[in-house]
Formats: C-alpha cells, structure tokens, sequence
C-alpha cells in the first residue's frame, strides 16, 4: 500500500512543528546558560554542575516514567511538562529582571527543566509510532534531525544577540514563549498517543522489569544504548568545552552563538542525507564509521586557530550526530512492541543519557584544575576506545536489515 507524503500527515506534522519551535527556543537558552553562570561566577565548575544537575533526572526518573507513561495519556504528560517548563525558565528571566538571580535558582531551574524533560521526551518517542507508519519513522526521524538542525543553526545566534543586545531574560522569555507554541500543537493533534494496548493491572516495579528485561534480551539495542550514552558522556562535555576554547580565542557571546549556529549547519547537513545513508548502507556500515570520524575529529577543536574555524570543527560533529541518530532510532523504535515503548525507552534512555551528568560535571572540574586542551584529550581516549569496541562488537557487525526485522507487536 502506497503511503501518504509525511507532508500530508497532518498529526505528524503539528507534532514536529510545535518541536521545531520548542527546540529553536531551548536552542537559543541552552547557550546562555553557561555563559550567563561563567560572567557570575568565573567558574567553569559551577557550569558543569548546572550542566549536570540538568541532566541528573534520567538516572532518578527514567525507569519510573517510561512505566507512567505506558499507563498515562502520554499527550497530557506532554502538555503538562512544556507548560511546567515555561514557567521555569520565565522564572529566570523574572529574577534577572529583579536583579536578585543565584546560583543556586540557575541549579534549582536545571534541574526542574531537565526532570520535566525526561517525561516529555519519553512521552514524545513513544507517541511517534501511533502518528507515523512503520515504513516510515526512518524518514520521520531524518526530518526531526534536520528540523532540529536547522533550529540549532538559528537558535544559538538569536539567543546571545538577545543576550548581548537587549539583556540577559531576553533569551529565557523567548524559551518560554516556544514552549507555549508547543503546548498548542498538542491542544491541536487529534490522534490518541495512549499505548495501543494498556497494561494490565502490575505494580510498578513489575512494569519497570518488564522493560528491563525486554531491553535485556536484545544484544544489539542493549550494546547501542551503551554505546549512545558513552558518546553522550562527551556530548555533555562539548558545549562547555567550546565555549571556554572560544573565549581563550577572544570571541564575544555573540561569536559563540556563530560558533554553535555553524555547528547547526553540520547538523543539517547530517540529518539531510541521514535517511540515504540509512538505505544505502548496513546498520554496521553507519555505526561504526560515525563512531570513528568522532573519534577523529573531536582532538581538532583543540587545535583550531580562531573561533571560525572552531565553528567548522563544530559542526563536523554535528554532522555525525544526526547521520548516527537516524539509524539507531528508526531501528530501535521498529523493534520495540507498542504497548512496550515508553517503558523500553525509558530503559534505553538511562543507559543513553545515564552518563551525561557525569561527563557534563567532569568536564567543568578538569577545565578548570587542568585546562581547556586537556580536557579535550581525555575525552578523545574515551572515543577511541568506543571506536575499537564498536567495530569488534559481534551484535553489530551482524545486525539484519531494517526491512527483515521481526514483526515489533510479538512480544
């Protein structure tokens, strides 16, 4: 049967454009962030930590969540956690207006932000599937990535002009206002997200290892859900790394919002070709290639001689990311049984995003007792080591074809 255009879904499409705009917002805060903290505090550390803290409530909250939402109307959590989410950053904004903002509020809205996150977005991939056919996501994931792409090329530049030219709330209001934009689209989409088939009556943490254990007896998701939070252990540590080199390069807050918009170009460039890539070559093919052109071209942002070419280094990492998303998640999401998806995901989402804390927090700690070049050495080992383990790994070189996947409701 011939599937309708993306274009035409008209359910997909509101989804994906209220997250176009709720991303260009978070885009241009997102850079802010650290460069607001490092002007209070000169401290390196301090960002790292609200980098951290932002990222702490996937290891407390994923597994439970992922079980809540399989259970919830996963549109209502949506709806809830973008309205909770624009209250919080609005509150930023309000105290920089009262000139009475603290660290400590800058760490208490991290965290907020990021456990509101993690229900949000668990709720937003399980929700994919009852809008998008089967045959389909590996194209819907490469129109999110290039969308998303594109509100990073944007959103890093808009939010430091803001910044620098009508102060520092200016960048937070406009978060907060996309957040409101999403909650809109969602008002607007009239597909139901609830599991295809609810749960039957379990206590939670019946649910929980169900999840678990699914994930479990899958090698292949098992390796890649490791392998994805190991690349984000350094994907955690990039933005502050690039921010500190910029500086020691003598860019302003405006030139490092150029740096992260030319960083977005790779991404859409990567997102653009990532649904061929996905058709063209094996899952082994893509997976470790990105793998090893990170670990290449990671060392080179400490070797840049300006900012610009900073920015180009930037957004070859960019370009991998997208290309390496696509695959993996257009796999993961035909794999996983319906009525399993958020709790699945949610278990895949602690292994993704479990280590980011980590690296997000490490990274401020070792720019600020050892230095920018360092630091990007250390990361660089953990990349290679990835690299040899991923082209050794049996499950990857073996993967089947997208196409020759087991029928995903068998469970």
């Amino acid at each position: 049967m011939k599937l309708s255009p993306l274009l035409k879904n008209r359910d997909y499409m509101l989804l994906w454009s209220g997250q176009v705009v709720s991303t260009l917002g978070s885009a241009a805060s997102s850079v802010v962030y650290p460069l607001l903290i490092l002007a209070m505090t000169d401290s390196p550390a301090a960002a790292g930590i609200a980098a951290a803290l932002s990222n702490i409530p996937y290891l407390l909250f994923s597994l439970p969540a992922g079980a809540l939402i399989d259970r919830w109307d996963r549109k209502r959590v949506m709806i809830v956690c973008d309205l909770g989410r624009a209250l919080t950053v609005f509150t930023i904004a309000i105290a920089l207006w009262l000139d009475v903002l603290t660290i400590w509020q800058i760490y208490a809205a991290a965290f907020i932000e990021g456990s509101l996150f993690v229900f949000f977005n668990i709720a937003e991939v399980a929700a994919l599937p009852r809008v998008v056919p089967t045959a389909q996501l590996p194209q819907a994931a490469a129109q999110n990535e290039a969308a998303f792409g594109a509100a990073h090329i944007v959103g890093p530049s808009f939010g430091t002009l803001l910044y620098q030219t009508l102060g520092r709330a200016a960048p937070f209001v406009g978060d907060a206002v996309s957040y409101l934009v999403s909650v809109f689209s969602l008002v607007l989409i009239r597909t139901d997200f609830r599991a295809a088939k609810p749960p039957a009556a379990m206590n939670l943490r019946g649910e929980i290892l169900e999840g678990l254990h699914w994930l479990w007896r899958q090698p292949l998701i098992r390796y890649m859900a490791f392998l994805t939070g190991s690349i984000n252990f350094v994907n955690a540590a990039t933005g502050l790394i690039i921010i500190v080199l910029a500086q020691e390069l003598g860019a302003r807050p405006v030139d490092i919002g150029l740096i992260f918009s030319i960083g977005g170009i790779g991404g859409v460039l990567g997102s653009l070709i990532g649904g061929q890539v996905q058709k063209r070559f094996s899952f082994r093919q893509v997976i470790v290639f990105t793998v090893w052109l990170d670990a290449v071209v990671f060392p080179l942002t400490a070797l840049a001689p300006g900012y610009l070419l900073l920015g180009v280094v930037f957004a070859l990492m960019y370009f991998v990311g997208p290309v390496y998303n696509v695959v993996q998640f257009s796999y993961r999401l035909a794999l996983i049984p319906d009525a399993l998806q958020g709790r699945v995901n949610s278990s895949f989402r602690l292994l993704a995003f479990g280590m980011m804390p980590i690296g997000a927090a490490l990274s401020g700690f070792l720019i600020e007792r050892a230095g920018a070049v360092p630091t990007v050495m250390v990361f660089t080992l953990w990349f290679i080591v990835l690299a040899i383990m991923t082209t050794l790994n049996r499950h990857v070189r073996e993967a089947r074809p997208l196409d020759k996947l087991a029928v995903k409701e068998s469970i």
